[in-house]
């Protein structure tokens, strides 16, 4: 009888969500309570637009650079961590097989058994210090272009979510009428992106997109009490 093949699927990009998260959440939030902060002293939507796009470009620029020194730095622990494990297996072997057999006795290995495992691992001791990077220190190697993709990702997202409450002041020019605009599609450009956010990552979209608008609501109505205190 034909069965049908079993294939799993597994979300792999955590990374990419995270820097989407990280910049999509800023730039909805700190353009909008700029541009709403403004909006009580300046009422030519044209001055809010012209301070607001300066905002985005120099947080876009913060953000990814952020972003990149972050997985920069990643990639340069994974690095010092791994020439540790190759100094550790070619100059403290004992010491290393006795890491290695706990591990395995931790997953339920008996002591005869992990000794097979670590026997034959030492055959191989490239596998054997890919083992120890992930088993013993929970790292896994990055990749090499991470840093450069991190940046860009932050800082795309950033803007697409800064020039998202800034647009009503494009086209309406009385600063506030476009604030009420501004508010309506901030908290819908949080809603859709909290919703896409959980189909991406297995949860459930609608609880993200009641939780991302929400905390993004909260941080927005946040940071636009503060800018209109200072305005």
């Amino acid at each position: 009888m034909p069965t049908t093949p079993h294939a799993e699927k597994h979300f792999t990009s955590t990374d990419t969500v995270r820097d989407l998260v990280i910049g999509m959440s800023d730039g909805l939030t700190v353009p909008f309570a700029l541009a709403a902060g403004l909006t009580g002293a300046v009422a030519a939507s044209s001055l809010i637009v012209t301070a607001g796009l300066a905002e985005i470009a120099a947080g876009s620029i913060a953000m990814g650079l952020g972003g990149y020194l972050a997985a920069r730095g990643d990639s340069e622990h994974y690095q010092n961590e791994l020439k540790r494990e190759h100094y550790e297996i070619e100059h403290l072997l004992h010491k290393e097989v006795e890491e290695t057999q706990e591990i395995l006795e931790e997953y339920g290995l008996t002591r005869d058994e992990s000794h097979i495992i670590v026997e034959a691992l030492q055959k191989r001791p490239e596998a054997w210090i890919k083992f120890m990077m992930r088993f013993e220190l929970g790292l896994e190697e990055p990749d090499p272009k991470r840093a450069v993709k991190s940046a860009a990702t932050i800082a795309g997202a950033y803007i697409v979510g800064g020039i998202i409450p800034l647009s009503p002041y494009f086209v309406i020019s009385q600063s506030r009428a476009a604030l009420s605009w501004s508010v309506i599609l901030t908290l819908l450009a949080l809603f859709v992106f909290g919703f896409f956010k959980g189909r991406a990552v297995g949860a459930s979209p609608l609880r993200s997109a009641i939780q991302t608008t929400l905390i993004g609501g909260i941080a927005a109505s946040a940071a636009f009490t503060i800018a209109r205190l200072f305005s």
